[in-house]
Protein backbone atom coordinates (compact mmCIF):
# COMPACT_ATOMS: atom_id res chain seq x y z
CA UNK A 1 0.00 0.00 0.00
CA UNK A 2 1.49 3.42 -1.05
CA UNK A 3 1.78 6.15 1.47
CA UNK A 4 -0.85 8.73 -0.01
CA UNK A 5 -3.22 5.54 0.41
CA UNK A 6 -2.40 4.77 4.31
CA UNK A 7 -2.71 8.02 5.19
CA UNK A 8 -6.22 8.38 3.30
CA UNK A 9 -7.22 5.74 5.15
CA UNK A 10 -6.08 7.22 8.69
CA UNK A 11 -8.24 10.04 7.56
CA UNK A 12 -10.97 7.63 6.88
CA UNK A 13 -10.70 6.29 10.09
CA UNK A 14 -10.23 9.34 12.31
CA UNK A 15 -13.25 10.90 10.98
CA UNK A 16 -15.40 7.68 11.75
CA UNK A 17 -14.24 7.48 15.53
CA UNK A 18 -12.51 10.95 16.27
CA UNK A 19 -9.31 9.32 17.30
CA UNK A 20 -6.97 6.54 15.95
CA UNK A 21 -4.63 4.80 17.97
CA UNK A 22 -0.76 3.89 16.52
CA UNK A 23 -1.18 0.34 17.53
CA UNK A 24 -4.45 -0.46 16.09
CA UNK A 25 -3.60 1.23 12.84
CA UNK A 26 -0.76 -0.33 12.56
CA UNK A 27 -2.76 -3.68 12.93
CA UNK A 28 -5.10 -2.50 9.96
CA UNK A 29 -2.59 -1.23 7.41
CA UNK A 30 -0.12 -4.28 8.05
CA UNK A 31 2.84 -2.01 8.79
CA UNK A 32 4.98 -1.19 11.45
CA UNK A 33 4.31 1.77 14.10
CA UNK A 34 6.86 3.17 13.47
CA UNK A 35 5.40 3.53 9.76
CA UNK A 36 2.36 4.81 10.69
CA UNK A 37 3.86 6.96 13.07
CA UNK A 38 5.36 8.71 10.13
CA UNK A 39 2.12 9.05 8.08
CA UNK A 40 0.71 10.47 10.95
CA UNK A 41 3.85 13.14 10.96
CA UNK A 42 3.08 13.87 7.87
CA UNK A 43 -0.56 14.35 8.23
CA UNK A 44 -0.40 16.63 11.20
CA UNK A 45 2.10 19.12 9.48
CA UNK A 46 -0.53 19.38 6.47
CA UNK A 47 -2.79 20.31 9.64
CA UNK A 48 -5.31 17.51 8.49
CA UNK A 49 -5.21 16.14 12.35
CA UNK A 50 -3.62 16.65 15.36
CA UNK A 51 -1.04 14.05 16.76
CA UNK A 52 -1.42 13.01 20.38
CA UNK A 53 0.02 10.92 22.44
CA UNK A 54 -0.19 7.36 21.49
CA UNK A 55 -2.06 8.10 17.96
CA UNK A 56 -4.00 11.46 16.36
CA UNK A 57 -7.35 13.39 17.19
CA UNK A 58 -9.63 15.19 14.55
CA UNK A 59 -7.71 18.77 13.91
CA UNK A 60 -11.60 19.88 13.11
CA UNK A 61 -12.10 20.45 16.44
CA UNK A 62 -9.65 23.51 16.02
CA UNK A 63 -11.12 26.30 14.81
CA UNK A 64 -8.48 28.28 13.40
CA UNK A 65 -6.50 25.49 11.75
CA UNK A 66 -6.21 25.74 7.83
CA UNK A 67 -4.91 23.29 6.22
CA UNK A 68 -3.49 23.58 2.90
CA UNK A 69 -4.72 23.04 -0.75
CA UNK A 70 -3.11 20.33 -1.54
CA UNK A 71 -3.62 18.21 1.80
CA UNK A 72 -7.44 19.05 1.22
CA UNK A 73 -7.63 18.08 -2.27
CA UNK A 74 -6.58 14.00 -1.13
CA UNK A 75 -9.82 14.61 1.06
CA UNK A 76 -13.31 12.92 0.17
CA UNK A 77 -12.75 13.17 -3.52
CA UNK A 78 -15.87 10.93 -4.19
CA UNK A 79 -18.35 13.50 -2.24
CA UNK A 80 -16.67 16.07 -3.65
CA UNK A 81 -17.06 15.12 -7.47
CA UNK A 82 -20.74 14.40 -6.77
CA UNK A 83 -21.73 17.07 -4.97
CA UNK A 84 -19.89 19.68 -7.94
CA UNK A 85 -22.07 17.19 -10.50
CA UNK A 86 -24.96 18.70 -9.12
CA UNK A 87 -24.12 21.65 -8.74
CA UNK A 88 -23.88 22.15 -12.45
CA UNK A 89 -27.90 21.61 -12.42
CA UNK A 90 -28.29 25.06 -11.18
CA UNK A 91 -26.22 26.60 -14.56
CA UNK A 92 -28.10 28.46 -16.72
CA UNK A 93 -26.54 30.09 -20.47
CA UNK A 94 -25.32 33.66 -19.78
CA UNK A 95 -24.86 33.36 -16.41
CA UNK A 96 -22.25 35.60 -14.19
CA UNK A 97 -21.02 33.68 -11.22
CA UNK A 98 -18.86 34.07 -8.47
CA UNK A 99 -16.94 31.13 -7.23
CA UNK A 100 -14.97 30.88 -3.87
CA UNK A 101 -11.65 29.12 -2.92
CA UNK A 102 -11.71 25.72 -2.49
CA UNK A 103 -11.14 22.14 -3.32
CA UNK A 104 -14.89 21.36 -3.76
CA UNK A 105 -15.28 24.81 -5.86
CA UNK A 106 -12.35 23.95 -7.24
CA UNK A 107 -13.50 20.09 -8.65
CA UNK A 108 -16.75 22.17 -10.09
CA UNK A 109 -14.72 24.38 -11.66
CA UNK A 110 -12.53 21.33 -14.04
CA UNK A 111 -16.42 20.50 -15.26
CA UNK A 112 -18.14 23.90 -15.59
CA UNK A 113 -19.30 23.50 -19.64
CA UNK A 114 -17.75 25.61 -22.02
CA UNK A 115 -20.32 26.28 -24.32
CA UNK A 116 -22.83 28.11 -21.72
CA UNK A 117 -21.23 31.54 -22.04
CA UNK A 118 -20.55 32.39 -18.75
CA UNK A 119 -18.66 34.38 -16.81
CA UNK A 120 -16.86 33.76 -13.73
CA UNK A 121 -15.55 35.90 -10.99
CA UNK A 122 -13.08 33.90 -8.42
CA UNK A 123 -10.28 34.49 -5.92
CA UNK A 124 -9.38 31.69 -6.05
CA UNK A 125 -6.06 30.60 -8.08
CA UNK A 126 -6.59 27.35 -8.71
CA UNK A 127 -9.84 27.67 -9.77
CA UNK A 128 -8.77 31.02 -12.60
CA UNK A 129 -5.99 27.91 -13.69
CA UNK A 130 -8.61 25.00 -14.50
CA UNK A 131 -10.84 27.39 -16.46
CA UNK A 132 -7.54 28.73 -18.46
CA UNK A 133 -8.22 31.21 -21.15
CA UNK A 134 -11.49 31.67 -23.23
CA UNK A 135 -10.73 31.56 -26.33
CA UNK A 136 -13.73 30.72 -28.86
CA UNK A 137 -17.08 29.80 -26.60
CA UNK A 138 -15.35 29.59 -23.38
CA UNK A 139 -15.80 30.95 -19.89
CA UNK A 140 -14.74 34.57 -19.79
CA UNK A 141 -12.79 34.56 -16.36
CA UNK A 142 -11.80 37.86 -13.88
CA UNK A 143 -9.61 37.30 -11.18
CA UNK A 144 -9.67 39.20 -8.13
CA UNK A 145 -7.16 40.41 -6.54
CA UNK A 146 -5.21 40.09 -2.21
CA UNK A 147 -3.10 38.35 -0.49
CA UNK A 148 -2.85 34.50 -0.95
CA UNK A 149 -3.38 32.08 1.46
CA UNK A 150 -2.83 28.80 2.32
CA UNK A 151 -5.84 27.43 0.56
CA UNK A 152 -4.84 29.23 -2.92
CA UNK A 153 -7.38 32.28 -2.49
CA UNK A 154 -6.94 35.48 -2.62
CA UNK A 155 -8.56 37.67 0.36
CA UNK A 156 -7.87 41.28 2.48
CA UNK A 157 -9.21 44.87 1.67
CA UNK A 158 -7.79 44.43 -2.33
CA UNK A 159 -10.49 41.46 -2.89
CA UNK A 160 -13.46 43.05 -0.50
CA UNK A 161 -13.01 46.24 -2.80
CA UNK A 162 -13.19 44.79 -6.25
CA UNK A 163 -16.53 42.30 -4.95
CA UNK A 164 -18.30 46.33 -4.12
CA UNK A 165 -17.96 46.73 -8.09
CA UNK A 166 -19.10 43.14 -9.15
CA UNK A 167 -22.66 41.47 -9.33
CA UNK A 168 -23.49 37.82 -9.95
CA UNK A 169 -26.68 36.05 -10.55
CA UNK A 170 -24.94 33.02 -8.48
CA UNK A 171 -22.52 32.31 -6.09
CA UNK A 172 -21.01 29.17 -5.61
CA UNK A 173 -19.02 28.93 -2.03
CA UNK A 174 -16.82 26.51 -0.63
CA UNK A 175 -16.83 26.25 3.53
CA UNK A 176 -15.02 25.12 6.68
CA UNK A 177 -17.62 24.12 8.37
CA UNK A 178 -21.38 24.66 8.35
CA UNK A 179 -23.53 24.53 11.30
CA UNK A 180 -27.09 25.21 12.08
CA UNK A 181 -26.59 27.51 14.74
CA UNK A 182 -22.78 29.21 13.60
CA UNK A 183 -23.98 28.95 9.86
CA UNK A 184 -21.19 28.95 7.55
CA UNK A 185 -17.74 29.35 9.00
CA UNK A 186 -14.05 29.73 8.01
CA UNK A 187 -10.83 29.63 9.76
CA UNK A 188 -9.37 32.22 8.24
CA UNK A 189 -11.01 35.95 9.19
CA UNK A 190 -9.64 37.38 5.70
CA UNK A 191 -11.33 34.83 3.82
CA UNK A 192 -14.73 35.26 6.13
CA UNK A 193 -14.79 38.54 5.14
CA UNK A 194 -13.97 38.28 1.32
CA UNK A 195 -16.75 35.47 1.60
CA UNK A 196 -19.47 37.50 2.98
CA UNK A 197 -18.85 40.02 0.46
CA UNK A 198 -19.54 37.58 -2.55
CA UNK A 199 -22.45 37.00 -0.76
CA UNK A 200 -23.74 40.21 -0.85
CA UNK A 201 -22.69 40.74 -4.41
CA UNK A 202 -24.77 37.34 -5.60
CA UNK A 203 -28.43 36.88 -6.32
CA UNK A 204 -28.17 33.94 -5.02
CA UNK A 205 -25.97 31.59 -2.79
CA UNK A 206 -25.29 27.89 -3.36
CA UNK A 207 -22.84 26.34 -0.71
CA UNK A 208 -21.03 23.04 -1.80
CA UNK A 209 -19.77 20.98 1.47
CA UNK A 210 -19.56 17.80 2.04
CA UNK A 211 -20.79 15.73 5.08
CA UNK A 212 -18.13 15.82 7.06
CA UNK A 213 -18.09 19.52 7.30
CA UNK A 214 -21.85 19.30 9.30
CA UNK A 215 -21.36 20.47 12.47
CA UNK A 216 -17.88 22.17 12.30
CA UNK A 217 -17.24 25.87 13.35
CA UNK A 218 -14.73 27.89 12.15
CA UNK A 219 -13.16 30.60 13.92
CA UNK A 220 -15.44 33.34 11.63
CA UNK A 221 -18.55 33.61 10.38
CA UNK A 222 -19.48 34.23 6.93
CA UNK A 223 -23.58 33.43 7.06
CA UNK A 224 -26.28 32.09 9.00
CA UNK A 225 -27.54 29.27 7.39
CA UNK A 226 -30.77 31.42 6.65
CA UNK A 227 -28.32 32.93 3.69
CA UNK A 228 -27.89 29.65 1.87
CA UNK A 229 -30.41 29.40 -1.02
CA UNK A 230 -28.99 26.16 -1.98
CA UNK A 231 -26.75 23.72 -0.20
CA UNK A 232 -25.73 20.78 -1.81
CA UNK A 233 -24.17 17.99 0.47
CA UNK A 234 -23.83 14.05 0.21
CA UNK A 235 -26.18 11.81 1.70
CA UNK A 236 -23.82 10.82 4.19
CA UNK A 237 -25.50 13.68 6.45
CA UNK A 238 -28.42 11.07 6.87
CA UNK A 239 -26.01 8.12 8.57
CA UNK A 240 -24.02 10.67 10.44
CA UNK A 241 -23.46 11.19 14.28
CA UNK A 242 -26.44 13.45 14.04
CA UNK A 243 -28.30 11.39 12.70
CA UNK A 244 -31.80 11.78 10.56
CA UNK A 245 -32.56 14.67 12.52
CA UNK A 246 -29.96 16.99 10.77
CA UNK A 247 -30.98 16.04 7.23
CA UNK A 248 -34.79 17.66 8.87
CA UNK A 249 -32.94 20.26 10.63
CA UNK A 250 -31.38 21.65 7.31
CA UNK A 251 -33.87 21.52 5.32
CA UNK A 252 -35.86 23.91 8.00
CA UNK A 253 -32.55 26.37 7.69
CA UNK A 254 -31.85 26.66 4.46
CA UNK A 255 -33.53 27.51 1.04
CA UNK A 256 -33.15 24.10 -0.60
CA UNK A 257 -31.04 21.14 0.35
CA UNK A 258 -29.50 18.52 -2.02
CA UNK A 259 -28.16 15.65 -1.18
CA UNK A 260 -25.78 13.82 -3.83
CA UNK A 261 -24.93 10.18 -3.57
CA UNK A 262 -22.01 9.06 -2.44
CA UNK A 263 -20.81 5.26 -3.42
CA UNK A 264 -17.88 5.06 -0.59
CA UNK A 265 -16.78 1.54 -1.92
CA UNK A 266 -15.53 3.53 -5.20
CA UNK A 267 -12.66 5.88 -3.76
CA UNK A 268 -10.52 8.03 -6.46
CA UNK A 269 -12.17 7.13 -9.17
CA UNK A 270 -13.02 9.71 -12.55
CA UNK A 271 -15.71 12.41 -12.01
CA UNK A 272 -19.30 11.63 -12.88
CA UNK A 273 -20.70 12.63 -15.53
CA UNK A 274 -22.26 16.04 -15.40
CA UNK A 275 -25.71 17.12 -16.51
CA UNK A 276 -23.71 19.33 -18.97
CA UNK A 277 -20.98 18.48 -21.01
CA UNK A 278 -17.83 19.99 -19.10
CA UNK A 279 -14.08 20.08 -19.81
CA UNK A 280 -11.43 18.84 -17.57
CA UNK A 281 -8.96 20.26 -17.39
Amino acid sequence: MLATQRQHRILQELDAEGTVRVAALADLLRVSEMTVRRDIDVLDAEGLLLRVHGGATRASSFSTLEPGFGAKSARETDAKRAIAAEALTLLRPGMTLLVSGGTTTHELSRLLPRDLGLTVATNSLMVANSLGPAGDGGIRTVVLGGQRTPSEALVGPVTVHALDNLHADLCFMGVHGFDPKAGITSPNLLESEVNAAMVAASDRLAVLADATKYGTVGLARIAPLSAVGTLISDDRIRTGAAGPGAENLLRQSVGELRLAPVNQTLLNQPPMTPAFKGHDA
